[in-house]
């Protein structure tokens, strides 16, 4: 057994019957912060295990950075002996989280009203594409459908590549992260009522949230925004620009930013140019501003610049491939970067002072840990070997 280690989560435990990336990530940022993640996956097991190349053995690195510190066992919830089992995981459990189709768990008798009644401090929190009820309630979400409804893939591009996707499934990744700021809410809320209670996440609201400022801008306007590629569309310069090596990012909120920005560059007549003096000048001579910036910019190298210029309180930054990312000296200085045995991760970002997030386990084979979960749940051997032969249990073959 491994060394218990004291962190903000330590002591809760956590049902997860979530596969593919929204319910995975939640439960890892949990589990990063010492919850007891116990992942509970289907015969066939998570989806994502097979979305490769690159694999580790035969997982692939997208289940692989989703799901460190976690117990997996695999559990046939299809069949009445399955959801017995999950029954009893759930009598010491603080949280279910699952992305069923909305009903699912109903048609097996388990739905939310029978959880409330059996486990009345239990948070129970789903995760759906677009909710139960509506016109699109109950129809199935994934990420790049949701960012071309929601409007993102509209809002992304430029006139030349016309819309675009989003390269990081930020849908899927930001309803994880509504998911476990719900969770935390309604496990704070239980302190004082002493009762848990249901929570929904859905990716097609989530995709709405995320939508700042065009919503914002569309509120007050009635536009929706055009392509701007790199650019802002409130603010400028908010751009990619070219030096002599690498490109960079300038980012300028304000005025006062702007000014400082042009004194540092030795341009300060640009700061005082009744063209880009306020934001609203420069946007309205957006091209010719980027074209005073771009001369100044291809005279410099992009490391020592941006170096100098973040130096001077200045937001700017070299645009780097991921391999540079995750080498980058500041990554390394910051432990950004955990490892143990065969695995390497991105750390949790959540750094609290006392009750620090920690690498207590690789991410599990297909339910490599039914045994050892089962049996802390009052399971004789004999008993957990009769659920494996009558395939209510997994043994660590995945059923194709």
């Amino acid at each position: 057994m491994n060394a218990p280690v004291t962190s903000a989560m330590t002591g809760l435990r956590v049902i997860d019957l979530t596969r593919v990336l929204g319910g995975p990530y939640c439960t890892q940022i949990l589990a990063d912060h010492g919850a007891d993640v116990i992942k509970v996956e289907p015969p066939a097991g998570d989806e994502v295990r097979d979305w490769g190349p690159p694999f580790h053995e035969e997982d692939a690195a997208y289940f692989v950075g989703i799901n460190r510190n976690k117990r997996s066992i695999g559990l046939d919830l299809a069949s009445e002996g399955g959801r017995e089992v999950l029954m009893k995981l759930l009598e010491t459990a603080d949280v279910l989280i699952e992305n069923f189709k909305p009903g699912t768990l109903d048609k097996w008798g388990i739905g939310n009203d029978v959880l409330r009644a059996k486990f009345p401090r239990l948070v129970h929190c789903r995760i759906s594409g677009f909710g139960a009820d509506g016109p699109r309630g109950g129809n199935p979400g994934y990420d790049a459908i949701i960012q071309a409804m929601s409007g993102m893939i509209a809002a992304t591009g430029s006139p030349e590549s016309g819309p675009m996707r989003i390269g990081v499934p930020v849908v899927d990744i930001t309803t994880g992260l509504y998911a476990c700021i719900g969770i935390l809410m309604a496990l704070s809320e239980r302190q004082r009522s002493g009762l848990g209670q249901f929570l929904e996440t859905t990716l097609y609201e989530t995709g709405l949230a995320v939508m700042h400022p065009h919503t914002a801008n569309y509120f007050m306007h009635g536009k929706p925004p055009s392509l701007t590629g790199n650019e802002h569309p409130n603010l400028v310069p908010y751009a990619i620009f070219p030096t002599k090596t690498d490109n960079i990012f300038i980012g300028v909120g304000n005025d006062g930013t702007f000014r400082k920005l042009a004194r540092e560059i030795g341009k300060p007549e640009l700061g005082t140019d009744p063209r880009f003096a306020r934001n609203k000048d420069r946007i309205a001579n957006r091209e010719a501003l980027r074209a005073e910036l771009a001369a100044v910019f291809s005279q410099h190298e992009a490391e020592p610049l941006c170096n100098r210029l973040l130096a001077a309180g200045l937001p700017a930054g070299p645009v780097q491939k991921i391999d540079q990312a995750l080498t980058n000296p500041h990554t390394i200085h910051r432990g950004d970067i955990i490892a143990k045995d065969w695995y390497k991760g991105v750390a949790s970002p959540i750094r609290l002072e006392r009750t620090k997030p920690s690498l207590r386990r690789t991410p599990p084979k297909f339910s490599q840990h039914s045994a050892e979960v089962l049996a802390e749940f009052g399971y004789s051997k004999s008993e957990i070997e009769a659920l494996v032969a009558k395939g209510v249990v997994c043994g660590t073959e995945r059923k194709r």
